[in-house]
């Protein structure tokens, strides 16, 4: 059975396009603070969940995503491996880790700070791996 050249063409362009995907790297790194090991963005700053957000919806906007900036995703971005992508209220997206979206802390000032952990009578946690 021959293949068409367009068959052909059209398979190959699949198969480039799943492979960056299949390699592409997580949105996080793993950080090291004394509560242990915890998610952190590109520049090493801990990640926080919130237990008002649900369903893979950010409950944190306005002035609460100015105290607790969100870890954006790029329109290029795609998900895998325990990560989502979510769209914000405001149209822009946002990392999810098994389904819970992640957040910096405005008052963490270097790496390794972990000062928002239980913060809003502890509906702030920290981001584990």
């Amino acid at each position: 059975m021959m293949t068409s050249p367009i068959r052909l063409a059209l398979t190959l362009a699949i198969s480039l396009a799943i492979v960056p995907a299949a390699f592409a790297a997580p949105p996080t790194k793993t950080g090291k603070t004394d509560k242990g090991n915890v998610l952190t963005d590109a520049k090493g700053m801990t990640l926080y969940t919130f237990d008002k957000d649900a369903d893979g919806k950010s409950a944190c906007n306005g002035p609460c995503a100015t105290n607790w900036p969100v870890l954006k995703a790029e329109a290029s971005d795609a998900a895998g491996d325990g990560y989502t992508i979510i769209t914000r209220d405001d149209g822009s997206r946002q990392w999810a880790y098994k389904g819970k979206p992640l957040y910096t802390f405005a008052k963490d000032t270097k790496p390794g700070d972990v000062t928002g952990d239980g913060f809003l009578n502890g509906a702030w946690h920290l981001a584990m791996p």
